[in-house]
């Protein structure tokens, strides 16, 4: 379970239906060359020592990468991300997560594939923003939630969006 500042509690899921798990656990099969270029640099709490997920499912959406503790979402755009209708999504499901308090991080294939030490530099920036676990402890027991402003606000319903939003 997640626990946000206005003390509404979500699975690390935020309501994803079992359709999407299937289809993330599908994915986690199949990444493309940049997001297995990135999970290699993330894994096994590489980064501080927050746990990421890769394919991980969030509500009616698919997160590239997303690490719970840091509330952080990572995204690996390709061209179709260009796509003016496709950009419009995508500033939608960053204001969709936001409310969540998700924070967004958007990379480029070719900035993963070109310069992964400026990738995980931004990363590394961001997870340092956040409050780190107690001494001796890891991210992921718990320990570590992001600084105020970066967690939803006091709750309220997403409005409804019609299907194929990921």
């Amino acid at each position: 379970m997640a626990k946000l500042s206005g003390g509404e509690i979500y699975p690390i899921y935020f309501g994803a239906k079992p359709e999407l798990l299937r289809i993330a656990a599908d994915l986690r099969h199949s990444l493309t060359r940049s997001e297995r270029l990135l999970w290699n640099k993330v894994r096994n709490r590489q980064l501080l020592g927050f746990k990421f997920h890769r394919q991980h499912p969030m509500n009616e959406f698919i997160l590239d990468f997303y690490c719970n503790d840091a509330r952080l979402s990572i995204e690996i755009d390709g061209n179709v991300h260009n796509d003016p209708y496709q950009k419009e999504r995508d500033r939608e499901r960053t204001r969709i997560l936001n409310h969540f308090g998700i924070h967004e991080l958007r990379f480029s294939n070719r900035e993963v594939e070109t310069q992964i030490e400026q990738v995980i530099n931004r990363i590394i920036e961001y997870l340092e923003s956040c409050t780190l676990p107690p001494k001796g402890g890891r991210a992921g027991d718990g320990g570590s939630m992001p600084p105020e402003g970066r967690r939803a606000g006091d709750g309220g319903s997403i409005p409804g969006r019609g299907k194929g939003w990921r």
